[in-house]
């Protein structure tokens, strides 16, 4: 298969390549089609030449030069190309131990150029001095308007009025910042009046030898408008578990309420011993669901993104011992600590409590006896974040859902370990998102039948919220 490219007789800008062209010089087509045609000649001195062949011979035979690799070596080629419409032009690339491709396969390849270039989903526009001077039949798609309508018409013309002022902004950067590309979303109204939103990407060209601006109008319409109903649905969905949960929690007050009271004098209420175990185990399963719907309720508040943190400055060392002592932690496994006394970090330190418990508890809960824990602090001066590890010698998690144990309601072996340990899943998520709040992160490595390592990436600085 011969090594083509398509690219626009005024801006030289490359619109299509197949794998092969862009093999040739170790790109992939994503890349080239961020480039002109003469920046990859290898010799700049030679550009101009090519320039002036391209804009005085719409067809030429035979154009022996040298391309640039991406690791920067010469790649000797005979570079050929042909009309396809008035804007763009076919080019072929034949190395020196190549033959020519046959006239058969050069018009069956330009047949398909031709096809390409008229169905490309990317719009085209060439501006000067706030004129379109070329639209292709993307744009046309877009915006409802025929080439001939556009042309010479205002691109501000086209602007939804309440993107004008920024839109103008943006425009003036062409001018200010010439040859820096620039990339813009702005609301356009189209010929019929509907709506439509487009990202837009930007470049200083040459058309007819005067200086204009190259845009690649990208239609994300569908994209916008998605994520504002994901958005309203997340909205839905948080006010739904918000008031599930406190519908739920209500009626447990009173349960436990009277269960703490049954067990605190069970002779005085005549309660047999069987009849205490009974209602011991209802008093846990009732906590179980008051600390589920806490968590639920937890949740939904990180996700809203309501919740304010609280920043104080403490040493780790301090707060891990105490999750430790509250938990009861030591009692249930062989717990070293190798956190230095004298490091201190700036953190919500009641949700970094709630972080480190879940994570010690889900070591302990994954891990059979002997249980062994070790904790860990590691950082250096040039480093922005804190990172405090928790290895431990458990059942690990296997590698497909390492991304998954930090959705909502995912464990690693649901099937069996949620009945196990009694889990839902909320808690990692949480744990995540608490993380995110700080401008940090949480990762994990883990071997199956090894153990797990859950890392915590708490920022140095305290970041800026908008």
């Amino acid at each position: 298969m011969a090594k083509i490219l398509l690219f626009d007789r005024s801006t030289f800008f490359i619109n299509y390549c197949n794998e092969r062209f862009a093999g040739m010089l170790h790109y992939t087509p994503l890349e080239l089609t961020k480039m002109t045609l003469p920046a990859l000649l290898a010799n700049p001195l030679e550009r101009s030449r090519f320039v002036e062949q391209i804009q005085t011979h719409e067809e030429t035979p035979g154009f022996n030069t040298a391309l640039a690799t991406k690791e920067g070596a010469a790649c000797r080629v005979n570079l050929s190309w042909s009309k396809i419409d008035d804007h763009t032009l076919c080019c072929f690339a034949i190395t020196d131990n190549e033959t020519e491709p046959d006239e058969l396969e050069q018009n069956s390849h330009r047949a398909f150029c031709g096809q390409l270039t008229a169905n490309s989903p990317v719009g085209v526009l060439i501006i000067q001095d706030g004129n379109i001077q070329f639209s292709n039949p993307a744009f046309t798609r877009f915006s409802g308007f025929l080439p001939a309508e556009l042309h010479n018409k205002n691109l501000h013309s086209l602007i939804d009025d309440n993107d004008t002022e920024q839109f103008r902004a943006f425009a003036k950067r062409w001018n200010e910042l010439p040859g820096l590309p620039d990339t813009g979303v702005f609301r356009f109204r189209t010929k019929s009046g509907e709506l439509k939103v487009a990202e837009l990407f930007t470049m200083l060209v040459l058309h007819h030898g005067s200086p204009a601006t190259l845009i690649n109008l990208l239609d994300i319409t569908e994209k916008v408008h998605l994520e504002e109903r994901i958005q309203l649905e997340t909205k839905q969905r948080h006010g739904v578990v918000t008031t599930l949960a406190h519908e739920l929690r209500t009626p447990l007050q009173p349960i436990l309420g009277y269960l703490n009271l049954l067990m605190q004098d069970p002779e005085g209420f005549g309660l047999t011993p069987e009849t205490q175990k009974i209602l011991a185990r209802c008093l846990t399963s009732v906590d179980r669901e008051r600390q589920i719907i806490n968590k639920m309720l937890d949740l939904s508040q990180l996700e809203s993104g309501k919740l304010v943190l609280k920043y104080s400055t403490f040493p780790p060392l301090t707060l891990v011992n105490s999750v430790i002592e509250a938990s009861g932690y030591a009692a249930k496994a062989q717990i070293t600590l190798d956190i230095p006394g004298d490091i201190s970090i700036t953190a919500d330190i009641d949700r970094l409590f709630v972080v480190i418990d879940s994570i010690l508890s889900n070591a302990i809960n994954y891990s059979q006896p002997p249980r062994k824990i070790i904790i860990s602090y590691h950082s250096s001066p040039p480093d922005s974040c804190h990172h405090l590890s928790f290895q431990d010698n458990g059942i690990g998690i296997p590698e497909n859902a390492l991304l998954s144990i930090f959705e909502p309601f995912q464990l690693a072996d649901a099937a069996s370990l949620s009945r196990k340990y009694d889990r839902i899943g909320l808690s990692l998520s949480i744990t995540k998102k608490i993380m995110e709040l700080h401008g940090g992160d949480i990762t994990v490595r883990s071997i199956v039948n090894s153990g797990s390592t859950f890392t915590l990436h708490i920022p140095k600085e305290i970041p800026h919220v908008p």
